[in-house]
């Protein structure tokens, strides 16, 4: 593509007002896809002022929505399927289990076990975190143990969803800008998840034997509110199973997510007893129960579709602008000077992993940190004879997993809203969040690459 060149003050002032958009919304907590609309409208006068055509803009942003097009699908497929995967007992039936394999164990090694187990099967971290996280911290004070601590071993085995969960929205949005396939990508994302995992788990075996637990009660009380609710079932593991084996097989994901929301709404009706009616209400609207918890009540609440409807103008207002910054070259002599700089593959992985975190970091969503690094380093993975694989698990080690390390974030200002905790106070124990970089940095540093 032939650039036009965009003056440097210009391209200073569109970066910066869209910091200040995208900060501004934070500050005053209004919906991140204004941030991106605000940073759009503004860019595209800039843009004009500097001899753009409107068409021509236009043009360049539904080019870089169209290539996303399924991801919007996916998503609110998503929402869908975790109001089913509740009503159906899929999610509870987890939390059941879970509750009793813990029963006199190290309570933080086996926190970080299930809730990793139940973030790969439910796609959102912030969504295992608000229920499942929930409990646990609850029956956690119950024991005495920390809140921070405790919260930053949820967090760090919430957000593998983000990471690996192949009905993960960031994940696919990874795979659909470095079009990639979910099987060949975890193949890849292996060789730094495993030694992060294990790294992780042994720290927090190690600092759980300071809070060992016995039998409790506490426990107890969870599982018969769950068992008040809900039918369940050890062979609702199924459908979790189905949707893992199925991606790694790499079928396609959208069609196994449908296949596993519509064997999660014959069991709302078969198992559950619920009407045609009330499930099709779910799938849309949300989903609510009724057990003898209160506390479960609002861990089993979720919004359906229409809850997914702002994340879908988050990414499709992600996707514009980033597209915009692209196609008008405007942040092409940037890129140009990192880029001329790379001649090895070692740096060609650190300096994905550096800009994806500061996309991250200055723009407090994975979401940029996740698109531009994919499209600006894409070619250059190419040329340097590296597979798109690498590309796509590096943004997944460095941007996508440091999210709720700062305090600044939406990921850490919505967990803070969830738990009352900052994450100044819970981020020095959300230890797979800065290990999994660390162990991506090792990598690299220790040869050219290995695939």
């Amino acid at each position: 593509m032939k650039y036009r060149e965009v003056s440097k003050g210009d391209t200073y002032i569109i970066l910066g007002m869209s910091f200040v958009f995208i900060i501004g919304c934070i500050l005053f907590n209004i919906s991140l896809f204004l941030g991106f609309l605000g940073s759009i409208v503004f860019s595209l006068c800039v843009f004009l002022k500097e001899g753009f055509a409107i068409k021509e803009l236009v043009r360049i942003m539904f080019i870089g929505l169209k290539e996303c097009k399924r991801l919007y699908l996916f998503i609110l497929l998503i929402g869908a399927t975790i109001s089913i995967w509740l009503s159906s007992g899929v999610v509870p039936t987890m939390m059941y289990y879970g509750f009793e394999y813990m029963n006199g164990m190290n309570f933080l090694f086996a926190s970080f076990i299930v809730t990793s187990l139940i973030s790969l099967f439910m796609g959102t971290a912030v969504g295992t975190i608000s229920t499942v996280g929930i409990a646990l911290l609850g029956v956690g004070k119950g024991f005495g143990i920390p809140i921070p601590i405790l919260l930053g071993v949820i967090i760090s085995s919430a957000f593998i969803a983000d990471k690996i969960s192949p009905i993960s929205g960031l994940l696919n949005l990874t795979l659909s800008v470095t079009k990639t396939k979910y099987n060949k990508v975890l193949r890849s994302m292996i060789n730094t998840l495993i030694p992060t995992y294990l790294i992780t788990g042994l720290i927090y075996y190690f600092i759980g034997i300071k809070y060992g637990i016995g039998s409790d009660l506490n426990l107890e009380y969870y599982k018969v509110a769950i068992l008040d609710g809900f039918v369940v079932s050890p062979y609702l593991f199924l459908f979790p199973v189905f949707i893992l084996s199925m991606s790694v097989l790499g079928l396609d994901i959208i069609l196994i997510v449908f296949l596993g929301l519509f064997g999660g709404m014959v069991v709302s009706f078969v198992l559950q007893n619920m009407s045609v009616g009330s499930i099709l209400y779910t799938m849309v609207f949300g989903y609510k129960v009724g057990t003898a918890s209160s506390e479960l009540n609002n861990i089993f609440a979720s919004g359906g579709i229409m809850s997914m409807v702002e994340v879908v103008l988050i990414v499709m207002g992600a996707i514009a602008l980033s597209s915009l910054f692209e196609g008008t070259g405007l942040i092409k002599p940037l890129i140009d000077k990192v880029l001329l700089n790379i001649k090895t593959k070692k740096q060609l992985i650190l300096s994905t992993g550096l800009i994806s975190s500061l996309l991250t970091i200055i723009t407090c969503d994975q979401t940029v940190g996740i698109v531009l690094p994919a499209r600006v380093f894409k070619d250059k993975y190419d040329e340097l004879g590296l597979d798109q694989t690498i590309l796509a698990r590096t943004i997944s080690d460095t941007g996508t997993i440091i999210a709720p390390l700062m305090p600044w974030n939406v990921n850490a200002l919505i967990i803070y809203v969830i738990s009352g905790v900052s994450a100044m106070n819970y981020a020095p124990y959300a230890v797979l969040c800065y290990i999994c970089p660390m162990v991506t940095l090792i990598v690299a540093l220790s040869y050219d690459v290995e695939s």
